[in-house]
């Protein structure tokens, strides 16, 4: 899989995607990620990238074209044309879930706004989906891009140690994770749950599933109403409701 980040701050990108398991992934080839500075693109001799908005109004704009000069160079050199993604406020906020369907894309491309955003005619005609990472405003869309590009390759095959360590990780199978213990066993007088210790993976994994639905069920009930209960999970539901 290959990604990449627009943006005019490529080196804050390379920053992060070169270090830890993500440059570790595409050490060993899983994907490539590379950022492309918008400014290289700009059709003036002053390399400028924004202005004001029409219309008035506090902030600048950046500029449709630099932004259609960049994708498009990029496309020719992919010879494809990626699946174009818009950091925004305004898009649909990212779940696991949507992080496993773009998993399954060849190329993607990620555009960073900066300033007070980006002339709506170049989203009109590139753009083929808007993402948010929450209900809040960043100075720009690299710290999202790089969020978004951290989910979606955590996803693919080889970049974690094993398939376990994604599929048990909150938000993964719509339930959020369960408690997790390390050594010592007692630890400011507080000791790891029995049944961890007893060796009994059955009891173990029925224990886990159990403190899942309690993390979920207290901690994020808008998730928890979403969730397909088995008879046993009712039975313990209806317990700890009593409770």
């Amino acid at each position: 899989m290959r990604i990449d980040i627009l943006t005019l701050f490529p080196e804050m990108c390379r920053a992060v995607y070169t270090e830890s398991i993500l440059g570790r992934a595409a050490e060993k080839g899983i994907l490539t990620i590379e950022s492309t500075n918008i400014r290289d693109y700009a059709n003036n001799k002053h390399n400028r990238v924004d202005d004001a908005p029409y219309g008035g109004g506090a902030g600048m704009l950046m500029l449709a074209e630099p932004i259609f000069a960049c994708f498009s160079a990029l496309c020719d050199r992919l010879h494809t044309r990626p699946h174009l993604i818009f950091m925004s406020p305004k898009g649909n906020v990212l779940t696991q879930a949507r992080a496993k369907e773009l998993a399954q894309l060849e190329n993607i491309a990620i555009l960073c706004g900066h300033y007070e955003g980006v002339d709506q005619r170049v989203l009109d005609e590139l753009v083929d989906e808007e993402i948010s990472i929450g209900d809040y405003v960043l100075t720009g869309g690299e710290l999202p891009a790089l969020v978004l590009t951290d989910c979606i390759a955590r996803m693919l095959d080889g970049t974690l140690s094993g398939e376990e360590a994604k599929s048990v990780e909150s938000h993964y199978d719509g339930l959020l994770e369960f408690p997790q213990y390390t050594r010592p066993p007692v630890w400011h007088d507080r000791a790891v749950p029995d049944v961890l210790l007893s060796g009994h993976h059955a009891n173990i994994d029925l224990w886990r599933r159990q403190q899942s639905l309690k993390e979920t069920y207290e901690k994020r009930p808008d998730m928890f109403e979403k969730i397909e209960l088995s008879p046993k999970d009712k039975k313990f539901m209806e317990t700890l409701k009593k409770d």
